[in-house]
């Protein structure tokens, strides 16, 4: 009877990191710790240094602010937004974990039908650490899920499947609807539970929300920069969607996979729609012909590394978006010095050995 009492070890506890950006408290935290209080926690902290943001007891975890950032990266912390959230991705740079699940601190614990809590970041790694279809669609959605498999006039060559890159969850309560669509439907809640998980096919772009998404960090990473957002930007909240068109088109091209479906969290808060729109409406414009180029994106041969594939991206950011707005010149800089940036900080020994010197990197 005792062995029954033994907690199972939680999955992937020495090679996950949890990125949270945040300008508050961290008390969201309490209704996650029987899930996140075995992982590591990296806490970007936004806006202004000098507040100080409380994480409850009991969590291990590095907090930068945006001091550090700029001791850390010196010139090249130009290519972390401020007062944004794209901030977060300073910490997938930082982090020395296979595995990353980033989450909002308006994101709650979300209950299945049944009325029990869902474990997110265990089903984020369930699909992390299997195979993905993006070559040909199953009908039953994911054939590796107990339960299911490859329907009749699947190919038995592509039946192995493709690494899983990027697992993007969903969320009930608040949908993450852009502000005019918020606007005209200010009541509309998602009650809908759908217990299913797909691979996005191969030369089909999604829109990438980050408040509930994990990724294989060391197969896709440098790609999930979410670009230049916020302050001293024209453009906002499109930091994610902008990370993960570009994630899509290099995964399509190295042959990698993204899911998407479960797991949900509870998305507790909504925005402001005319906050928002202010910070949208010329992305909202601009879209119309990011989409298309994303679309048309080819990649050479050549490039077989996800850092070739992010800079040669760059390169036709700069050839083809630029005439849209000076903005995407200054972007395909930012994404270059992103990529410079990884690199410098994963490629030496000492690799942000500099924690910060001021207490934030607490002990268990």
């Amino acid at each position: 009877m005792a062995e029954a009492s033994v907690k199972p070890v939680p999955l992937l506890k020495d090679e996950l990191d949890i990125v949270i950006p945040t300008i508050r408290n961290l008390d969201f935290l309490e209704m996650w710790r029987p899930f996140f209080q075995s992982y590591h926690l990296i806490i970007v902290q936004d806006g202004d240094p000098s507040k100080t943001i409380k994480v409850p007891e009991g969590f291990d975890y590095e907090l930068y602010n945006r001091n550090d950032i700029n001791r850390i990266l010196g010139p090249k912390a130009s290519c972390i937004s401020f007062k944004d959230s794209a901030c977060r991705c300073f910490g997938y740079m930082v982090s020395k974990k296979k595995y990353i699940y980033t989450i909002d601190d308006d994101c709650f614990v979300a209950k299945d039908p049944s009325g029990k809590d869902i474990n997110a970041l265990e089903q984020h790694i369930k699909n992390l650490l299997s195979p993905s279809t993006p070559f040909f669609f199953n009908t039953l959605y994911d054939p590796y899920r107990e339960g299911a498999d490859f329907v009749r006039g699947y190919p038995f060559s592509l039946r192995e499947g493709a690494s899983t890159a990027v697992s993007h969850g969903l969320w009930l309560n608040i949908p993450d609807y852009d502000a005019p669509t918020q606007l005209v439907k200010p009541r509309e809640r998602n009650t809908r539970y759908v217990d299913a998980v797909l691979t996005v096919p191969k030369g089909t772009l999604f829109p990438m929300c980050g408040m509930n998404l994990a990724f294989n960090r060391e197969l896709i990473g440098p790609a999930m920069y979410f670009g230049l957002m916020g302050d001293g930007q024209p453009i906002g909240r499109y930091d994610d969607m902008w990370a993960g068109w570009c994630v899509k088109v290099i995964c399509d091209h190295l042959g990698l996979g993204v899911k998407t479906g479960l797991p949900y969290i509870w998305h507790s808060k909504a925005s402001n729609p005319f906050v928002n729109l202010k910070k949208e409406y010329k992305g909202i414009y601009w879209q119309e012909e990011i989409i298309p180029f994303f679309q048309s994106a080819t990649l050479p041969r050549e490039c077989t590394s996800v850092q070739q594939c992010y800079i040669e991206l760059s390169k036709q950011v700069k050839e083809k978006l630029s005439k849209i707005d000076p903005y995407f010149d200054k972007l395909a800089d930012a994404m270059v010095t992103w990529i410079e940036a990884w690199d410098e900080l994963n490629n030496s020994s000492e690799a942000v050995s500099s924690k910060q010197p001021n207490g934030n990197a607490t002990a268990k």
